[in-house]
């Protein structure tokens, strides 16, 4: 370990994995250590004995689970758009070769105490119980319109610069209802709360678009893909692909502090006696919080079913989204479920993963309108997570911190964050263009 690197990584959440991937192809020298036995850090996927030993230590798994063997359960539970970044960051680097995607049976929206199918075609959406008749026409042309909105021709802008203007004076434009702005904003543009409608416009054009390209990439039910064998995957994935550029990776490694120079400069990682030389490091927040502050709390419950969610037409896997305004909340209350089918849990079994971002101090009792969507249940598992951002953008002391994972049921946000990093590393932005297939081999 006593040897010079351009870069230090601490922990392999797929954030840390992403950039450490990205840097060693980009020719950087990279030191990768975790404190953990397992890859994944925050958001490893975990067998049913790490699960009990996280959750119960002192509790063996019921023998009516299954094999522990045959569980890859998320701690962070998220899905990938399908033409979202993540799907980027795996084209740009050619990771795609050591994982295995399928899509996602089914996207859904809880309203009036039901679970609808989120319409996938003009004919469902007009048969679609979700908007009144004249109210399913409004939308229509409000999704017309952002379909062929175009910020660099006005012409396609019908008077309204979704730049300059908020999503409010948007649905107000269109006369849109309370119960479509909800449908849009939280089932289509997967917003978490309702300050986006004081945001620019655009933000949610986007996000409306993206839901719609990643919806019609495989001409399914839902937007979302999601690897076999569960989410800790992907870091491994970007961890093979910085060790076949030379990285070197240290797991279940001791994490003793940061060395600095006169100027405040870190200049090493110390670790059992040693110190690990570097120009800069990237790590997630765990190792460094005195430059990060807890802006709240994440909730999510871990839940092993061994039935199908009832009302989802026996989907093997899907999303629930239940907005805010159904529930009275602020923040919208997210369900994940998957099967066998995506190697996660053994034939027969199912986990759904019921998350939010906290308002109380009651936890279990917030997620309590999700939960009573899932039927009997067989385990539970209550995680609560400080939601950590950092506090300085890492270019004085060249520590280069990442945010902790939101209650979002998706990896946009965290993809922005991994575009964030890059550029207050590199002085630039990451360029996304695909690995050339002949590069891949």
């Amino acid at each position: 370990m006593d040897e010079e690197y351009d870069c230090v990584i601490l922990g392999t959440g797929l954030k840390e994995c992403i950039i450490s991937g990205i840097l060693s192809v980009e020719g950087k020298k990279v030191l990768h250590m975790d404190r953990n036995k397992y890859y994944g850090g925050e958001c490893a996927s975990l067998n049913l004995t790490q699960l009990f030993q996280k959750f119960y230590p002192d509790q063996k798994p019921s023998e009516s689970l299954g094999l522990s063997r045959d569980f890859n359960v998320d701690l962070v539970p998220k899905f990938l758009m399908a033409t979202g970044l993540s799907v980027k960051f795996l084209l740009k680097t050619g990771v795609t070769r050591y994982l295995e995607f399928q899509a996602v049976q089914g996207s859904y929206v809880f309203k009036d105490k039901k679970v609808h199918p989120v319409p996938t075609t003009a004919t469902e959406a007009m048969s679609s119980s979700l908007m009144g008749f004249f109210e399913k026409r409004r939308c229509a042309d409000f999704l017309g319109w952002v379909s062929n909105y175009d910020q660099a021709n006005p012409k396609t802008h019908d008077g309204f610069d979704a730049k300059a203007k908020s999503m409010a004076e948007c649905y107000k434009k269109f006369s849109l209802d309370e119960n479509t702005q909800s449908f849009i904003g939280h089932a289509i543009a997967l917003n978490l709360n309702e300050d986006y409608l004081q945001r620019p416009a655009i933000e949610t054009l986007e996000k409306i678009n993206l839901y719609k390209d990643s919806l019609m990439q495989y001409s399914g039910k839902s937007p979302y893909i999601y690897p076999k064998y569960g989410l800790g995957e992907l870091p491994q994935a970007f961890a093979r692909l910085s060790a076949v550029y030379g990285g070197t990776y240290m797991l279940d490694k001791k994490f003793d502090g940061f060395a600095f120079d006169d100027s405040g400069k870190v200049v090493g990682v110390k670790s059992e006696g040693e110190v690990a030389k570097c120009k800069f490091v990237v790590c997630d927040p765990s190792y460094y919080t005195e430059k990060t502050k807890v802006v709240g709390k994440v909730i999510r419950m871990i839940c092993i079913l061994n039935h199908p969610i009832p009302h989802t037409n026996n989907e093997h896997s899907l999303q629930i989204i239940l907005p805010q305004r159904e529930l009275k909340r602020k923040n919208d209350i997210f369900v994940i479920a998957l099967s066998s089918t995506h190697s996660v849990v053994p034939k027969g079994k199912y986990v759904a993963i019921v998350s939010t971002n906290a308002e109380t101090d009651k936890y279990e009792e917030e997620l309590q309108p999700g939960l009573a969507l899932l039927g009997q249940i067989e385990q539970k598992f209550l995680s609560v997570c400080d939601l950590h951002i950092p506090t300085d953008d890492g270019t004085h002391n060249q520590i280069f911190i990442s945010a902790s994972y939101d209650g979002i049921s998706h990896f946009q946000t965290d993809d922005l964050d991994v575009l964030s990093l890059y550029k207050r590393i590199t002085g630039k932005e990451m360029d996304l263009t695909p690995k050339a297939e002949e590069d891949q081999q």
